[in-house]
């Protein structure tokens, strides 16, 4: 798989407003997106021969698949389809392209997100769980899944809730230095105690927020790229894992496929944690980001508490993570936005949240019943 290594290249990306949008249908925030993509690479709708979608949560204009998209962009793509992974949708989806492109089946994919989540009502709160519904046992949504791997872990390792918060307020305050994000107002570790309980160990302020939104990410060859209008950025490793069992595995909670993930990618890429300045880790809960540090090398096992203390996840700090807000301040477009920040730091254009000599980028995803997991190594091209 070496061979792929830096040839390939996101060439354009596009984001709506965030938030709460009344009126807006999930097509809708995708045409914009769309648009807004094809924008930022100087490309036309012609030039566009793949289309990748993401369905979204349940909306009562319907989920968003390629043949609705496709007949609102006026499109006829060689390669397209669907694929519901959660928030580990936005890198498959990419790599995915990656791999329509190097088998010849496309030359320029647009992978394209929208969702009414907000308006629509949405709650994530559905029985966790396949077949026989874990709901008999009190599990109820993606809350309850992560808030037992944090229970489990502060057992083991001594963690607390404050090491969570520790997350919380990073994102925050980077979320603060984004015009475009929906929480702005920097909150501290005390205002997190103080958040109400959700599921414990979580407080409101260790869960993402329900957002409207769209979000496209155009992929091409990095030959392709350079011609255009961005400078590229590679994709420098990739790395997919995935797990069918649930809780009748003892380790389950802990996620470790993730770490499966991390080292495909870092294997292709020829880069290891040491190489990373800047980090866009999935985190739907604080939790989340604590089991990336770890499964990403960054730090030992049982030791993520410690090593967030201090504000060192902060822009300043040694490793800046989710530096537009994230998942919890920026917005839940289920992980889209953590690529579009990583482009955006390899571009050097992130103003006021820059992480300074910034080369390489680590974004991960992760979805479903914390079944999906998937990394990718990001370059300045």
């Amino acid at each position: 798989m070496s061979d792929l290594r830096d040839k390939f290249a996101i060439a354009g990306v596009g984001a709506t407003a965030q938030g709460t949008l009344p009126g807006s249908t999930p097509i809708t925030l995708a045409v914009e997106a769309f648009k807004r993509a094809l924008d930022d690479a100087g490309l036309r709708k012609q030039d566009i021969d793949g289309l990748l979608t993401m369905p979204g949560t349940t909306s009562p204009e319907g989920p968003l698949n390629y043949l609705r998209l496709g007949e609102a962009l006026g499109i006829d793509p060689r390669y397209t389809g669907s694929m519901s992974l959660g928030g580990g949708t936005a890198g498959a989806l990419i790599q995915n392209a990656v791999a329509a492109i190097n088998a010849g089946l496309a030359t320029t994919v647009a992978c394209v997100f929208g969702d009414t989540a907000k308006t629509g009502g949405s709650r994530f709160n559905r029985p966790s769980g396949w077949g026989d519904s874990w709901a008999i046992w009190g599990m109820y949504a993606a809350a309850a899944n992560s808030a037992i791997a944090a229970s489990r872990h502060m057992a083991l390792y001594g963690t607390t809730s404050r090491h969570l918060a520790e997350v919380a307020v990073a994102c925050r305050y980077h979320a603060s230095l984004n015009p475009d994000a929906v929480m702005r107002k920097p909150i501290t570790i005390e205002d997190h105690q103080n958040s109400r309980w959700v599921v414990e160990p979580f407080h409101l302020l260790d869960c993402c927020l329900i957002s409207d939104g769209g979000v496209c990410v155009i992929v091409t060859s990095a030959e392709r790229a350079r011609d255009l209008r961005q400078p590229p950025v590679t994709i420098s490793g990739m790395g997919q894992a995935y797990t069918t069992r649930n809780n009748e595995r003892e380790d389950w909670w802990y996620v470790p496929h993730q770490r499966d993930a991390l080292n495909a990618a870092y294997r292709m890429a020829g880069v290891g944690p040491k190489d990373i300045k800047v980090a866009q880790l999935y985190d739907n809960f604080t939790m989340s980001v604590l089991l990336w540090l770890e499964h990403a090398g960054f730090c030992g096992v049982g030791e993520a508490g410690s090593f967030v203390e201090g504000g060192r996840i902060q822009l300043g700090g040694d490793l800046p993570v989710n530096t537009a807000g994230g998942n919890l301040s920026e917005s839940y477009m289920e992980g889209w936005l953590h690529v579009v920040e990583g482009v955006r730091q390899m571009r050097g254009a992130c103003g006021p949240r820059q992480v300074a000599d910034a080369e390489v980028c680590l974004v991960t995803g992760r979805g479903m019943t914390l079944n999906c997991s998937n990394a990718m190594i990001l370059k300045k091209g």
